[in-house]
């Protein structure tokens, strides 16, 4: 397939109408379209088109597929919790300014409609997450407290063969938006991708140490479900069984985990860098295991350990690796 025929047939998944990821039968998994057609935008002589992402995430991969063409920013701070990001009126002000929004989707981003509507812009939103079909948060099985908060998990990130789906997103995008561009943005998307394999098989090589019967995954809440599929490990349980840090557990379920922990000899509970990790750090000192803090909703600031998408998952790779070869 030509790269022209390529683009056009993303951009055919884009300009669907959205079918959203509220209010949906729990068996339906959502469907993340942008839920409009993208019109080119006129820009002036070196002018570049503005783009604000909601996560810095998000933010690190358009800049990549965008390159020079393009003036990148995140809604979401470095170190801030996305499920619980509460905006302000200079955020709906970054909104307005905008030209073309990009979100991870998949409910990740709560407060976005509401900060849309509040902006009054007519600037399109696009899901990079286009084309990945969802895990279902929880055990879909479990009774109770559990099955009631089950959701669809967002954290499609974790798995590199995701994001070069959000390159294809990404790209088509900007070349509607942008059709000069299109040259520019095929080649960094394809370069970008090239890299993105590359991270996907040496993550692979640094995982390969934790022998396959200390595999076993516990973190503070339900997002590493698409990381475990991807490179073969199994989720014991969460602190908080459910896709976002902000829900509650109950006692019954934190003693449940502890007695997992203890009967498959689990060695860490691992949590993401933006949540307080007050809970887990108990749940750590009362079964004898480790606490490993790993970035996993956000890059770190550029002197950090984690200032790229490349970098974040190669930390963390080496960090669950060190914590569980042993």
């Amino acid at each position: 397939m030509s790269a022209r025929r390529w683009v056009g047939t993303v951009l055919m998944a884009l300009l669907l109408p959205m079918a959203g990821c509220t209010g949906l039968p729990a068996q339906t998994p959502p469907t993340e379209t942008t839920p409009k057609v993208l019109h080119p935008i006129a820009l002036g002589p070196g002018e570049r088109l503005r783009v604000l992402a909601t996560t810095s995430i998000v933010a690190d991969v358009v800049a990549a597929v965008g390159g020079t063409r393009v003036e990148v920013s995140a809604l979401v701070p470095p170190g801030v919790d996305p499920h619980a990001f509460e905006p302000t009126p200079q955020d709906a002000r970054s909104v307005a300014e905008a030209q073309v929004v990009f979100e991870n989707g998949l409910g990740l981003e709560a407060f976005l409609g509401d900060l849309v509507q509040s902006a009054g812009t007519g600037a399109p939103v696009v899901s990079v997450s286009v084309g990945i079909e969802p895990l279902r948060a929880g055990n879909p099985a479990a009774e109770g407290e559990t099955a009631a908060r089950a959701e669809w998990d967002p954290h499609v990130w974790l798995d590199p063969q995701n994001v070069i789906l959000w390159t294809q997103a990404i790209e088509a995008a900007l070349t509607a938006l942008d059709p000069p561009g299109a040259a520019d943005y095929a080649q960094a998307a394809e370069d970008y991708r090239l890299e993105l394999r590359a991270l996907d098989t040496e993550v692979e090589a640094i995982l390969a140490a934790i022998p396959e019967g200390q595999r076993r995954l516990v973190t503070d809440h339900e997002e590493f479900a698409y990381f475990a599929r991807r490179y073969g490990f199994e989720i014991v349980g969460a602190v908080i069984p459910a896709p976002s840090a902000a829900a509650e557990p109950s006692a019954r379920e934190l003693a449940a985990l502890e007695d997992a922990i203890r009967s498959t000899g689990v060695q860490a509970v691992f949590v993401s860098s933006v949540v307080t990790p007050a809970l887990a750090r108990q749940l750590a000192e009362d079964t004898g295991i480790q606490l490993v803090s790993l970035y996993t909703h956000s890059l770190s600031d550029n002197s950090g350990p984690a200032p790229s998408y490349l970098a974040l998952m190669r930390l963390n790779a080496r960090l669950i690796a060190e914590a569980l070869a042993g």
